[in-house]
């Protein structure tokens, strides 16, 4: 089984937008929660562009699986992080000018930086998984900082169309097992949608995706619960069909 974790960012997104009170990205967490997702995930922005600290504050005392936070490797995040005390903590890179997160982690050209970051944030057992791209040197990079998951970058994969689209799969694929061999869980996440979640499922070694943006769109058509139903079943078919 592949365990879904439901991004609710962008529920905060539309609230942000008009400065109201709603949607409540809290109400949805336990919506998906009801539905049977596996865990909720958020990530706390620099610029706050969509989840609020409060909200997190919350999730952590409302959350009954497994609250996933993403994160910039900064010392604000850490002292927030250490004191919230989130299940997961996901390092993903950060830029105020971009929509959405570009890319995954340049953990091979920042190791000894991370490494001393990823011990600190560690403490207490907690799991921290960083979002890398799916190439060999991140991978590998990932291993000796001390992480213990890496969430490969699904975007790419997302985004290609025909023979490319293959190649991309094939890319997730190899990395899932290079990762796996050095001893790091793998989960991946960002662009998937309900056409292309299945082979992403199939993968193997993969036991964890992060999804959003997709199952938030679903459920301004159908409600949060049915959104989530349908991603777990497009899940299923794709590993057991």
């Amino acid at each position: 089984m592949v365990r879904l974790h439901v991004n609710i960012d962008h529920v905060a997104t539309l609230r942000q937008q008009r400065g109201t009170p709603y949607p409540d990205p809290i109400a949805a967490a336990v919506l998906a929660e009801l539905a049977g997702a596996h865990g909720i995930t958020v990530h706390l922005r620099e610029d706050r562009r969509h989840i609020q600290p409060r909200d997190v504050e919350i999730l952590r005392s409302t959350v009954q699986t497994v609250l996933n936070l993403e994160m910039a490797a900064t010392e604000e995040m850490l002292d927030f992080a250490l004191r919230i005390g989130p299940d997961i903590c996901t390092l993903v890179p950060e830029k105020r000018e971009e929509r959405t997160t570009e890319g995954g982690l340049d953990v091979a050209g920042d190791e000894a930086r991370l490494a001393t970051y990823v011990a600190r944030l560690a403490v207490g057992g907690r799991k921290v998984s960083l979002f890398i791209d799916p190439t060999p040197d991140q991978v590998v990079a990932s291993s000796r900082v001390g992480a213990c998951m890496v969430e490969l970058h699904t975007g790419d994969y997302c985004s290609a169309r025909g023979e490319s689209k293959v190649r991309e799969l094939e890319r997730l694929v190899a990395m899932a097992a290079l990762a796996a061999e050095r001893g790091l869980a793998v989960a991946a996440g960002h662009g998937l949608s309900y056409l292309d979640v299945g082979p992403v499922a199939a993968i193997e070694q993969v036991e964890e995706l992060n999804i959003g943006h997709g199952i938030v769109s679903r459920a301004v058509l159908v409600g949060i619960e049915r959104s989530v139903v349908e991603m777990l079943e497009a899940m299923d078919a794709g590993r057991n069909g």
